[in-house]
């Protein structure tokens, strides 16, 4: 298993969620951090999810 990271912030830059999603591959991680957004209703706001590379896996502004 991997570690994934998934941030959302507020308009001002400030931190509503900083977790580590654990998951098998990039496809995986995806739809856990989509889940995850949605449960906290939070698909609207400022996220990423990056992957143990960097690389960014969901962007929303």
């Amino acid at each position: 298993m991997k570690k994934y990271f998934l941030t959302v912030y507020d308009k001002s830059g400030g931190k509503l969620l900083d977790e580590t999603i654990q998951a098998a591959d990039d496809r995986q991680a995806k739809e856990l951090g989509e889940k995850r957004l949605l449960e906290e209703q939070f698909n609207e706001r400022t996220h990423r999810l990056t992957s143990p590379s960097g690389a960014l896996l969901l962007f929303h502004r």
